[in-house]
């Protein structure tokens, strides 16, 4: 017989026959009909269903043969389907950054999170973490209906009223692997990850925490009085899509508010994208979805989950930097960066200069010295790796890299001096008969600037899902983020000996997603009421596109100069501006099944992802309520090219002061005209809308192949600024 394979298939449940009780029911009655009726049980035997979803997507995944699917697709009610497969996996001082604090803002105002639940799918949790100690927590909300499930070195009894839900799922892995053990079959994290996770979003406050004497402080998640619910689906084993879907399924069942997915797909479209799809169901239920944009750049169209109903962060830096100091025989010192997580050497060592240390025997000749290697052409990594191989006792590498973070984590003592600082190294060796030098580790400095800054490994827009949509939404701390970790897991080694540690310090949009999702946490305790692209317009309108020396936001992934919205969409998250942003702009259902209509999928398409019929397609529009913008426009065209003016039309919703009069400013965008009409909106009472449209004229000839400003409506008396990121680019159109 032909091999079996997974399909997650959509089912369209207006088509259930009446006789059936439950779409449990025909969802099985469905798999036996593929039989051959002299083999009934056949199916049985295989255990072909993997699992029946009810809210994320009507459906099922089922192992099936590639004659089976076919006559699944001519079943009755079938809409579509997706092969099973794998998935990608895309904090001390993170709060304090990001303007956090007890006095004023979004932590007292939301009582820091209080009563919102806040569900992750990750490769689970450690229970022990002191991150999940429920000290000064309420009770667990009577309207949730999940559990802890017990499993392998998991008990039900290790959750508390901080940690309220422990689910895991890996039928559809073992569904694709037939033969495979599991090691840990538990919600018990084997990875690190979900811990992580978990106590970034929504971490107790745990005093003394650090990385090796790195990032010492109290460690605490963005919403710290926020309830946790854990969904393992990501195993060391392998991650697959239906065992994702199956835990959104769940978490959407269970009564989460705000859902966090480190994690994503590439190249799917919206239709077929389980991930997208759950998401849109979990939308609809008013549960407000953060997702990462993938650790894929700097390239453009390089990211994920690009989906219009979710929030998508790009990841940056934060002001804190990991030091080591190198103290000269002569009394001079210099700091550079370093993780190594070891002591330093109490004595000083024999310090020697070994141009670019790309040759080995030099390095043999020079054991158990300090060898000082310079980086002229951007061979740092060859030389951290030739240094790393050798014996010698540390290494001090001159480059002026700008993206250092993954060197950082060095296995034996490094460090990373800038060329000015360099020189003073250099300059001592050469005029010193016998230089000296000792090293030191574990420094950490707070406030460096210019941060944050978008990190290089951050993925890029336009999304290839829904390029309509600017893509990123915003930017995150992701670049080396102190948080928890399971004690009895490595973070890292010293001459091949294991070394563990409560909190970690790792990096990822991975790490920027649940910053977005806790503070989404604060603004759904503050504003219950709010809808997810309430929430989501907030924190995108009140972003800062300014670092910490009131310079634009840099981008490490392109050289340092000015990010663009591709990178970092509309800036940096500001937790306590966005808990009161003046002015949002709301998305409702029919909007969003209006853009699916205008991006021209089919009747079953759409149905795929909105899961009813019950849907009109009489008013196409690519132009969704969306608080940021961008337009397509050709490298040469005629007066009369219809690409060539773009207008977008949008709803602003008046949460801020009753009575308030807004004023557009619009940045200048060089060959592009932009205008507003009208300029000036005017509310008289709160919760008033108000339209406007944004027209953008493009150049017969367009001079640079992307463009961007900003349109911001600000207030009479200044209180609030709301801003949006405006692109125009040539990026897309050979395929748009």
């Amino acid at each position: 017989m032909s091999q079996s394979e997974t399909y997650i298939i959509h089912m369209d449940l207006s088509a259930m026959p009446k006789p059936f009780s439950s779409h449990h029911s025909w969802y099985l009655s469905t798999l036996a009909s593929v039989s051959d009726s002299s083999n009934l049980d056949s199916f049985s035997n295989r255990n072909s269903l993997v699992y029946a979803y009810s809210n994320a997507i009507h459906g099922f995944s089922a192992s099936l043969s590639p004659s089976e699917i076919q006559v699944i697709k001519n079943s009755p009610g079938y809409l579509s389907s997706t092969k099973d497969m794998t998935v990608k996996i895309d904090t001390t001082h993170t709060s304090e950054f990001l303007g956090l604090n007890s006095n004023s803002g979004a932590w007292p105002k939301s009582d820091y999170g209080r009563d919102v639940i806040m569900g992750l799918v990750d490769t689970g949790i450690w229970p022990e973490s002191r991150s999940y100690n429920d000290n000064g927590m309420t009770d667990v909300p009577s309207r949730w209906k999940g559990e802890c499930e017990n499993g392998t070195q998991f008990n039900s009894s290790l959750c508390n009223k901080k940690l309220i839900g422990a689910r895991y799922f890996n039928k559809g892995l073992i569904a694709s692997n037939p033969n495979i053990t599991i090691a840990l079959n538990s919600a018990r994290d084997t990875a690190g990850h979900g811990t992580h996770t978990s106590s970034i979003a929504a971490g107790n406050r745990v005093e003394s925490a650090s990385y090796f004497g790195y990032a010492p402080g109290a460690a605490t998640g963005m919403a710290p009085k926020a309830h946790v619910a854990m969904y393992k689906a990501l195993w060391d084993e392998g991650a697959m899509l239906s065992d994702i879907l199956a835990a959104i399924d769940q978490a959407i069942e269970d009564g989460v508010d705000v859902m966090s997915l480190s994690l994503g797909i590439d190249g799917l479209p919206l239709y077929d994208d389980p991930i997208s799809i759950a998401a849109f169901a979990a939308m609809e239920k008013g549960i407000f979805v953060s997702t990462s944009s993938g650790n894929d750049g700097p390239d453009d169209e390089s990211l994920h989950n690009g989906t219009p109903w979710v929030l998508t962060v790009a990841a940056g830096t934060v002001d804190r930097e990991f030091l080591a100091k190198l103290t000269l025989g002569n009394g001079v010192s210099v700091t550079g960066l370093s993780l190594y997580p070891g002591n330093a050497s109490s004595s000083d060592s024999s310090i020697i200069f070994l141009s670019t240390c790309l040759e080995e025997k030099e390095l043999e000749k020079n054991a158990y010295k300090i060898v000082v290697c310079y980086d002229a052409n951007g061979s740092i990594s060859d030389q951290v790796y030739n240094v790393r191989n050798s014996n010698v006792s540390g290494g001090v590498f001159i480059t002026n890299t700008i993206d250092l973070e993954f060197s950082l984590q060095s296995l034996f003592p490094a460090m990373f001096l800038k060329f000015q600082d360099g020189d003073k190294v250099l300059e001592y060796i050469k005029n010193s008969p016998s230089p000296k030098a000792k090293l030191e580790f574990q420094v950490t400095h707070l406030g460096a600037k210019p941060a944050p800054k978008v990190a290089g490994y951050s993925s890029r827009g336009p999304s290839q899902s829904c390029p309509f949509i600017l893509k990123p939404d915003l930017m995150a701390p992701g670049a080396l983020i102190l948080a928890s970790w399971p004690q009895k897991l490595p973070v890292t080694e010293i001459n091949s000996r294991e070394l563990y540690s409560n909190f970690n310090v790792i990096s990822g949009t991975s790490m920027s997603c649940p910053h977005a999702a806790g503070v989404a946490a604060l603004l759904k305790g503050a504003h219950p009421k709010w809808s997810p692209a309430a929430i989501r317009s907030a924190m995108m309108t009140t972003a800062d596109a300014l670092d910490n020396t009131q310079e634009p936001i840099r981008d490490i992934g392109n050289n340092n100069d000015a990010a663009n919205p591709l990178a970092m969409g509309s800036g940096h998250i500001n937790p306590n501006k966005a808990l009161d942003p003046g002015l949002i702009y709301d998305i409702a259902l029919e909007d969003y099944i209006n853009l699916l209509c205008g991006l021209d999928f089919t009747p079953r398409q759409i149905k795929a992802i909105t899961r009813s019929y019950s849907y009109s397609c009489s008013n196409p529009s690519l132009d969704l309520n969306y608080p940021s913008f961008i337009g397509y426009f050709n490298y040469n065209s005629s007066k009369s090219d219809p690409k060539r003016i773009q207008e977008f039309s949008r709803t602003v919703t008046n949460v801020g002061d009753g009575m308030s009069t807004y004023t557009a400013k619009l940045t200048p965008m060089n060959e592009y005209k932009v205008s507003v009409t009208p300029d000036k909106l005017v509310f008289k009472e709160k919760y008033e809308k108000q339209s406007y449209k944004l027209r953008i004229e493009g150049p017969l000839l367009v001079d640079n192949f992307l463009v961007h400003g900003s349109l911001s409506w600000v207030e009479t008396s200044g209180k609030y600024v709301v801003k949006s990121p405006i692109v125009a680019t040539t990026i897309r159109m050979d395929h748009l």
